[in-house]
């Protein structure tokens, strides 16, 4: 009944699969209690009872109007959406505008920002610090560049040279025209 690591074997195998998947496991006709049934497979009991509510004819006639907008301008998301429906005749708010949407499965088209998507092309350096126990102040040393944004729209790039600010210097700063930036 238990598992290797002490789980109890049954609910580590039903936790498994998914929410839906053991949702459909429960038997109500069972002579094993449906509280049980619920324990075992990890589930909130009022998630067996409840009975999804139909959607409303307006909010029907709403997906069809959102589904032809999205079809005519893909890239406008739930605030143009809902001024287009206003000037449609539908007296209706952004907040439930952006809930069908979602229930629909409809966003925006745009572009997406992919910050942590690397260049293939691009070299990947090895962390040549790897193992290597920092003891002594001046033992590694770290180069960087820094964009400063000044006055009026114009900006500077800084080589800054900086030691092992984090063990040795404790946020001293170590470059003596830097003081003016900081």
């Amino acid at each position: 009944m238990y598992s290797h690591n002490g789980e109890r074997f049954f609910i580590h195998c039903a936790r498994a699969h998914s929410r839906s998947e053991r949702k459909e496991m429960i038997d109500k006709a069972h002579e094993l209690p449906i509280t049980e049934q619920c324990h075992l497979l990890d589930l909130s009991r009022s998630s067996v009872y409840y009975e999804p509510v139909p959607v409303g004819e307006r909010d029907l006639m709403l997906m069809r109007a959102i589904d032809e907008i999205h079809l005519k301008y893909p890239f406008y998301g739930s605030r143009r959406v809902r001024n287009e429906l206003w000037n449609k005749g539908f007296n209706v708010g952004r907040g439930h505008v952006a809930t069908l949407m979602k229930k629909m499965g409809i966003e925006a088209l745009y572009r997406k920002p992919r910050t942590s998507k690397p260049n293939p092309a691009h070299k990947v350096y090895p962390y040549l610090l790897k193992g290597v126990e920092i003891t002594r102040p001046n033992h590694v040393w770290a180069a960087d560049i820094t964009y400063l944004p000044r006055h009026k729209g114009s900006a500077t790039w800084w080589p800054s040279w900086t030691g092992p600010a984090e063990k040795f210097s404790r946020g001293a700063c170590l470059i003596p025209w830097m003081h003016h930036f900081a």
